[in-house]
């Protein structure tokens, strides 16, 4: 199965489960959703039978209805399922879940040499080897797996390119080796070491890695006894908060996105980007004053996946974090301070912001782009035919900006009385980490504001994003270029 059928397959169990809920009897068609996706008779389109396929179908159900799919035991009913996703009080503050049987159960992750090695004099691969495992045995090099880091060192010195390594998606895509495989040799994730950056999503071919989605915690609350027109459950209003990084997620612009989320069932729509007007203001002034105390260096503290990063791997650097909360954080308050029995659902990117919601009271739900994209087609809802929406409160160029590389500390340099020359760290991995290491153990590095994004090209580039970072980013800039500039007293309400 291609990247991309991986994606379909899960964006149309989403949708069949979204149309099971409001359907009038929601257990008995979330039960036949693998027997109406995978018929008798029809033709398999990735695994060896059919009941292979519904098997595959049904763990991804058990994902999307918010539950691990570890713990399934195979006799519970899709139904049973589906009624304790409805009694939910709070969802799982581990979002992440593998289906074993999508999972193809890649090779081990290891360096190997091949047939095309010439056993040259110069044997540059044993000289380069740290750790003693390249050995030289009956005129060819071998490589000890036991001593083996896996640093690929002898790869790239090999003139033959004799040297191969053979890889695993999920576990090359970690920036901080989280997901290995289990006994079963089936890949399961630490939580000890995950930072939640959902890298492991996007880097299964077989889409084995899912978010346990809250999406049903949501709908709940469309379909409690009041109108679901009114987005209303049990008195309350469903007031969704948009991520910077969704303009260019969807057709249309964002206001006509605001109208086709009402129209799912929510009453009514925040960019986050105004609570990231906030962060600039509030980060602007926290740089000012660490550079005039003589600190070194500041780094951002918007992303949730290097703050989960920092605290599972790299506590040293968290002198240097800004203290300044998150553009979530900030809009989260004002809306439950100006609505204080809504509820609040955060539409994101990445599986990170889970976490962050999950500690935060004002944030009651999270769902993603792909989640919210399912919603408008079970829903038959086209943005293209949405009138245009505006928001009670227009978030600056900045705050919008927020969603790209670099974007942060452009827009803290705008509000900042000191001159800052920005350190971007665009994405985690092995090198950019060791690069936060080693300024963390120096203290220097070369710049005094360091944005960490986990995600390469910024929030566009998350996990649930659907759209290529090129065509989001562009959609940016035009979102951009319409929108005002930050003023220094930003942040005084909703």
């Amino acid at each position: 199965m291609s990247v991309k059928q991986s994606i379909y397959l899960k964006k149309e169990v989403l949708i069949r489960i979204i149309r099971a809920f409001f359907s009038g009897d929601f257990l008995k068609n979330i039960r036949l959703i693998p027997f109406d996706m995978r018929p008798r008779g029809m033709e398999v389109s990735y695994r060896c039978c059919i009941y292979k396929e519904r098997a595959v179908l049904r763990e991804r159900i058990i994902a999307g209805l918010g539950f691990a799919i570890e713990d399934d035991d195979e006799a519970e009913d899709l139904s049973d399922y589906a009624k304790k996703a409805l009694s939910r009080v709070k969802p799982s503050a581990k979002p992440l879940t593998i289906a074993a049987t999508a999972c193809k159960g890649c090779v081990k992750n290891r360096v190997y040499v091949t047939d095309i090695c010439q056993g040259c004099v110069a044997r540059m691969c044993g000289q380069v080897c740290k750790f003693g495992a390249v050995n030289f045995i009956n005129g060819k090099s071998v490589i000890d797996a036991a001593k083996c880091k896996n640093c690929k060192m002898c790869v790239a010195v090999c003139p033959y390119k004799a040297i191969a390594q053979t890889i695993v998606p999920c576990e090359e895509a970690c920036p901080v080796d989280a997901i290995k495989k289990n006994e079963a040799g089936f890949a399961q994730i630490d939580y000890e070491r995950c930072i939640l950056c959902g890298k492991c999503i996007a880097g299964c071919p077989f889409g084995a890695v899912h978010e346990k989605s809250w999406l049903i915690d949501v709908l709940k609350h469309f379909n409690s006894g009041l109108t679901e027109k009114d987005g209303v459950a049990n008195g309350k209003n469903i007031i969704a908060l948009i991520a910077p990084s969704i303009a260019g997620q969807f057709p249309g612009n964002i206001y006509q996105l605001k109208s086709a989320i009402i129209q799912t069932g929510f009453s009514d729509v925040y960019e986050v980007a105004c609570g990231a007007d906030i962060t600039i203001k509030n980060e602007a002034v926290e740089f000012d004053e660490r550079m005039e105390k003589g600190a070194p260096f500041m780094t951002t503290s918007c992303c949730a996946g290097y703050k989960q990063f920092a605290g599972k791997h790299l506590p040293e650097i968290a002198k240097f974090m800004s203290h300044t909360q998150t553009p979530l954080y900030y809009i989260a308050q004002k809306v439950k301070e100006a609505h204080p029995d809504a509820i609040t659902v955060f539409i994101s990117p990445c599986a990170a912001k889970k976490i962050e919601a999950f500690y935060n009271a004002n944030v009651d739900y999270v769902i993603n782009y792909e989640e919210l994209g399912a919603l408008f087609i079970a829903k038959n809802i086209e943005i293209l035919n949405c009138k245009e929406t505006k928001y009670d409160v227009e978030s600056s160029k900045q705050g919008r900006n927020f969603a790209v590389s670099s974007g942060v500390a452009a827009a803290v340099a705008s509000l900042a009385k000191t001159p800052i020359k920005p350190y971007i760290i665009n994405g985690l991995n092995r090198e950019t980490i060791n690069s936060l290491k080693k300024a963390a153990k120096e203290q220097k590095i070369d710049g005094n504001l360091v944005e960490v994004m986990c995600c390469e090209n910024g929030c566009i580039g998350g996990n649930a994003a659907i759209c290529a970072p090129k065509v989001a980013q562009k959609a940016i800039k035009a979102l951009v270029e319409i929108s005002q500039d930050i003023k220094d007293d930003t942040g005084s309400g909703i």
